[in-house]
């Protein structure tokens, strides 16, 4: 995110009044379960879950038990409330991030829900050693005013844009020194789409999905595609293959240019 990035808007006001849909995205979770277990496995590293705005670490409980019966070591960050302040929390969950990275004696990945994955993105170039790659769903790190709940986050955080650090919005948008993925929606009613693409490089994807914001922390297609991300193996990082019924399941992604 810089000065000569794109603005855009919040969401159409069409996709913030059917965020509801969310609930059935759960749903459909449940209901699709048995196949989802299917899903590709890993080698059980451990992975921190970052939630997003106003949400606390039982929003991601759904993903986490997901994950650790793909058998993932995954875990909650630990913070309370996720009340913003974007370049300060970043600060309090290094210690988090380098808490398991001892423990598992191994690269930790991290997934961040919308805010959540500013936060990831920030681990990444803090602590490049002890992050094996990062996966954002929602997040506006291309351009955070983007969104619908721009002006509640700066009442709620006392942060605006102008008092952040330039350096650090710079940062946010640039590939990351670890691999990266953003799973993003077009439908997306809190955080428009286009403040969610990474820029190509030759570590950077982005995973297009149908779906609502609140609920990409349940949606089947991110879930499916988080485990095909975190089962590969470590330094071999390839970009998402949209074969076979992906091709189907996964509309072509958007370019962030």
């Amino acid at each position: 995110m810089s000065g000569a990035e794109e603005r855009v808007g919040p969401p159409a006001l069409l996709w913030q009044v059917l965020e509801g849909r969310a609930v059935f995205e759960l749903g459909a979770m449940a209901w699709l379960y048995p196949l989802l277990r299917q899903a590709p496995r890993g080698d059980g590293h451990p992975v921190l879950v970052v939630p997003g705005f106003l949400a606390s670490g039982s929003s991601t409980f759904p993903l986490r038990q997901f994950l650790k019966s793909l058998g993932y070591a995954a875990h909650r960050w630990k913070q309370g409330r996720n009340l913003g302040g974007v370049g300060e929390t970043e600060e309090r969950l290094l210690g988090r991030l380098r808490e398991l990275r001892r423990r598992y004696g191994r690269k930790v990945s991290v997934i961040g829900w919308s805010l959540g994955g500013m936060y990831a993105r920030e681990l990444a170039w803090m602590a490049p050693e002890d992050v094996r790659l990062v996966i954002t769903m929602g997040s506006p790190f291309r351009n955070h005013t983007g969104t619908a709940v721009t002006l509640l986050y700066e009442d709620v955080s006392g942060q605006s844009e102008a008092h952040m650090d330039p350096a650090l919005l710079a940062r946010l948008s640039q590939p990351l020194p670890v691999p990266s993925t953003s799973i993003y929606t077009r439908t997306d009613g809190v955080v428009h789409w286009r403040c969610s693409l990474e820029r190509p490089s030759a570590t950077t994807e982005n995973i297009r999905v149908l779906g609502s914001h609140c609920g990409l922390g349940h949606n089947p297609l991110a879930l499916w595609a988080i485990a095909d991300r975190l089962a590969q193996p470590e330094d071999r990082w390839r970009p998402f293959r949209r074969e076979a019924f992906r091709r189907f399941a996964y509309p072509t992604p958007d370019r962030g240019d």
